[in-house]
């Protein structure tokens, strides 16, 4: 009986830093924005694939295959960097769209195998709109160990950071005038 106990504390103990060493696990970060506009106006905006103006770092968008899912877009950003992004849930009726990163050097968005749904519901009964925004992610760097700058927190933070100063733009964009 005494071997049988030990040889399960031994086996115990040598599982242990395996466990330990699984590598990143998915972060999922959600952001959201009332905005003093009908569904159908916030869904012009944001329910175009190929514009994504209304994100401050986003430069420019070049794309093709429209709102169609496989549809593809590449975000050129402030300082040249460019995003890969392809379309692969795409639903005007319940104004949701989901796509997923293909390309990104990890230095402009600490992430790896992203992917997205923005979608946009009423409020107010119908009078206004929130802009639900959510991904799914790794963090920057896959192994054990990773640098400050590729880490869970970093990861978390850059998507955060992007995602509120999108939606904060966004409600900027489009309540100016309407007041």
């Amino acid at each position: 009986m005494k071997r049988i106990l030990a040889a399960a504390l031994l086996a115990a103990l040598a599982a242990a830093p395996a466990a330990q060493a699984h590598g990143p696990t998915r972060k999922k970060v959600e952001e959201k924005v009332t905005i003093n506009a009908a569904p159908d106006k916030v869904w012009a905006v944001v329910g175009n694939f190929q514009d994504m103006s209304w994100l401050p770092p986003v430069e420019k968008t070049e794309g093709k295959g429209g709102n169609e899912v496989k549809a593809t877009r590449i975000l050129t950003l402030k300082g040249g960097a460019t995003v890969d992004e392809e379309l692969y849930k795409y639903s005007a009726e319940q104004k949701s769209l989901s796509y997923r990163i293909n390309k990104v050097d990890v230095k402009v968005l600490p992430v790896n195998n992203y992917s997205s749904t923005i979608k946009v519901e009423p409020a107010d009964g119908g009078k206004a709109s929130e802009v639900v925004w959510d991904g799914a992610f790794y963090r920057g760097y896959m192994n054990n160990d990773p640098p400050p700058d590729l880490s869970d927190e970093a990861a978390i933070k850059a998507v955060k950071e992007l995602y509120r100063s999108g939606l904060d733009n966004l409600k900027a964009k489009l309540e100016k005038g309407s007041s």
